[in-house]
């Protein structure tokens, strides 16, 4: 068995340069790009032994829409507080939604963002 329940996600981009250089400002991690016929993707970085589940940005021209509604992805913050990915959103063409709240003091804090596609994704650290 898995060590993760989700197996692998997606996020859907219209237009590709301008996700990958969001998520890479935000974040701060490099993004791996690969174009197979119709589907341009840019894998996130993963560890087979880490935590968390592994992911891709992803364009298509007919089968992925970005969307603020449906399934909310969090990613957990790699600085481990949330404030310094949350204050790098706007500044790269983001929006916070959601300030930086706290979930409770077991479970850490949260932030809710629309990413540059126009999708809500959400933001997770213990900090």
């Amino acid at each position: 068995m898995d060590k993760n329940v989700v197996g692998w996600f997606e996020i859907p981009a219209s237009n590709m340069e301008r996700a990958i250089k969001f998520y890479e400002a935000v974040f701060g991690y490099k993004l791996e790009r690969h174009q197979m016929g119709p589907l341009d993707m840019a894998w996130f970085p993963s560890k087979e032994d880490g935590v968390g589940s592994p992911g891709t940005l992803v364009y298509h021209a007919e089968a992925y829409k970005p969307s603020m509604d449906g399934t909310l992805v969090y990613f957990t913050a790699p600085s481990g507080d949330l404030s310094n990915e949350l204050a790098r959103v706007e500044p790269n063409g983001g929006k916070v939604l959601v300030p930086r709240t706290q979930i409770s003091e077991d479970y850490g804090f949260m932030a809710v963002i629309r990413d540059t596609e126009g999708n809500r994704v959400a933001l997770h650290s213990r900090e």
